[in-house]
């Protein structure tokens, strides 16, 4: 009998497209994830694809995406909690996911937010599937935070980009990690105004709370995969295909690895 295969998809705004690029590589080879938990992008990507929505589609949508397909500028923004209100993101998520609610999926998926009020990293699992991946994807300050219930969400990335151990938890023999933010907390030239300064801060304190995170979950992941997408900015919507590229580059390049961790 053969060992079950969980993904586990991270965080990466426009970067991680790549997971999107991955996920066609490994159809190609013939492997299929068992169980899939994503941060952020990689819930969105991951999300889609569990629900069952064909790669060559999802391909199609994110390399069609323009800046004006997710803007939604937010009146007052300093009452308000952010820039963008979200409002067109849930919509694109409603239209693209293939069934509502997270305990449909095909694959089984969970995804991770922060819970504003308690600091708390959440996992969804079951509920509306748009409304977890919105808040899963929800950039502070970028996007107004997600209510559900009597709860807030943001970026599950404040606590955790890559959920290795959410998808162990739902029974992955075998876990294999996609970080596409391998480079995103290197030196830069130049920081612009107030939001590209707090993107910036979010990105050195992201690389640090995933390096402390990798050492207590040393054992957890069985083959960590990091594209290198030099020189590309999360947080713009350019570069996509050169995103898709490396990251099913990344897919057929571990397949062979995959595929020995199965036997």
């Amino acid at each position: 009998m053969s060992k079950t295969l969980g993904l586990a998809l991270g965080s990466g705004g426009s970067r991680g497209v790549a997971h999107a690029g991955f996920l066609e590589a490994l159809e190609e080879e013939g492997i299929k994830p068992d169980f899939i938990a994503g941060c952020s992008m990689g819930a969105v990507v991951g999300g889609c694809y569990a629900s069952g929505m064909p790669v060559s589609e999802m391909k199609e949508a994110i390399l069609a995406l323009r800046m004006r397909d997710i803007l939604d500028v937010s009146p007052a923004v300093i009452t308000k909690m952010s820039v963008l209100r979200g409002r067109k993101v849930l919509n694109l998520l409603i239209k693209h996911l293939c069934v509502e609610n997270l305990e449909d999926m095909k694959i089984p998926f969970k995804c991770v937010a922060t819970e504003l009020y308690s600091g708390k990293l959440h996992v969804f699992h079951k509920g509306n599937a748009a409304k977890a991946i919105q808040a899963s994807s929800c950039i502070p300050t970028v996007f107004r935070p997600v209510q559900i219930d009597d709860k807030l969400f943001v970026d599950g990335g404040c606590l955790c980009r890559l959920p290795v151990k959410t998808v162990k938890e739902m029974g992955a023999d075998v876990v294999v990690a996609l970080d596409v933010l391998k480079n995103t907390a290197e030196p830069i030239d130049d920081v612009h105004n107030i939001l590209s300064m707090v993107l910036r801060v979010f990105d050195i304190m992201d690389a640090n709370q995933t390096e402390l995170r990798r050492e207590t979950e040393e054992g957890l992941c069985d083959l960590l995969i990091e594209p290198e997408i030099k020189g590309m900015s999360q947080y713009v919507i350019k570069e996509l295909q050169r995103a898709y590229d490396e990251g099913y580059q990344a897919g057929k390049d571990n397949a062979g690895k995959i595929k020995e961790l199965l036997k």
